[in-house]
């Protein structure tokens, strides 16, 4: 299992995929932003497609959403690896849950298939997304109650970490029962079967 879950897509596009490929040439990405139909402000979409075409990136934007299982086998056979961009958590969690993307996904990481998550992207692989309501401004929830995710790593991620979160991080980490990492922009934690490492700029924030 290989995943790379950062805190921004800045990072992913021009340095989280070269840890993952060493050619990247060979990259067949599928770019998921369905995340970001939740968001007021979609403009960091458009950035970081122009990103991912200056750097080369071989990719196909795709919305999971109104999607079935079979639609998204389909469309992400041919993949060899899922980025899921950020935007908002909540939308994101109800499309992946509606269209059957948290069966489709996992049954390709299973074959090898990378992950990448940049925010909502990497709190969804988490045991829940409690995390997202760990934030002075609240977004919209768009009727999500059970917060539940992918579980596919033991702990709850902290994206876009400013000094300015600390108190309110804090309390929500003393009375989570899951362990808590913390990510600035510019970092990430990459998965390797079973290893957990911070790769990015900086030492890991501890709280």
């Amino acid at each position: 299992m290989k995943l790379l879950l950062s805190s921004n897509g800045g990072f992913v596009i021009e340095r989280g995929l070269k840890l993952l490929f060493d050619d990247i040439s060979k990259i067949k990405l599928a770019y998921i932003t369905t995340a970001g139909k939740g968001n007021v402000n979609k403009e960091y979409l458009e950035i970081h497609k122009r990103l991912l075409e200056k750097e080369g990136y071989d990719f196909e934007e795709l919305d999971i959403e109104g999607k079935n299982e079979n639609e998204l086998r389909k469309l992400l056979e041919n993949k060899n690896a899922i980025y899921v961009e950020g935007g908002n958590t909540f939308y994101l969690l109800k499309a992946v849950r509606e269209s059957g993307f948290d069966k489709v996904i996992k049954e390709l990481i299973k074959k090898g298939v990378p992950y990448i998550g940049s925010s909502a992207g990497s709190y969804i692989v988490c045991p829940t997304i409690e995390m997202a309501t760990w934030k002075p401004k609240q977004k919209d929830r768009f009727g999500m109650t059970d917060f539940t995710a992918l579980n596919l790593v033991p702990f709850l991620l902290t994206a876009h970490y400013t000094s300015e979160m600390e108190n309110i991080l804090k309390d929500k980490i003393s009375k989570t029962k899951y362990q808590t990492r913390i990510l600035q922009d510019g970092q990430a934690v990459l998965v390797e079967y079973g290893n957990y490492k911070l790769v990015g700029n900086g030492e890991e924030i501890k709280l």
